[in-house]
């Protein structure tokens, strides 16, 4: 099956444009899967812009399982359709939390897809 995947980026210092690859989206509106994994490591953060405001970045990444999940509890944006919601995740911005461009791939399993995304973008 095919899937796109986006990689969930924090921008400490915006102006800089250097960012840390704390995460991955990874949705098949096929088979209706959307899903997130995330791992900040804040002392990384930290080493970028000693002054970064973790705690905002934190409530920007906590949202995103939540649309990716969707319903009621997501607000608004869960109640999108799958594949609106994986676009509105993905939409450039300019902002600490970001995401990479999207691309595509082909699996057999895509929890396993994201897994092994998830391991060689961001741990």
């Amino acid at each position: 099956m095919t899937y796109d995947y986006a990689v969930i980026r924090l921008v400490p210092r915006v102006d800089r444009g250097e960012f840390i690859n704390v995460g991955v989206i990874l949705s098949s509106s096929a088979t209706g899967f959307l899903k997130t994994k995330i791992h900040v490591n804040e002392a990384r953060v930290l080493a970028f812009d000693p002054k970064a405001d973790l705690e905002s970045m934190r409530a920007t990444l906590n949202a995103i399982p939540l649309i990716c999940e969707g319903g009621n509890h997501a607000g608004d944006l869960g109640k999108l359709p799958l594949r609106e919601r994986f676009h509105w995740l993905t939409a450039p911005r300019s902002s600490s939390v970001q995401t990479s461009p999207v691309h595509s791939g082909r699996c057999r399993d895509l929890q396993l897809a994201l897994d092994d995304v998830f391991a060689k973008m961001v741990l």
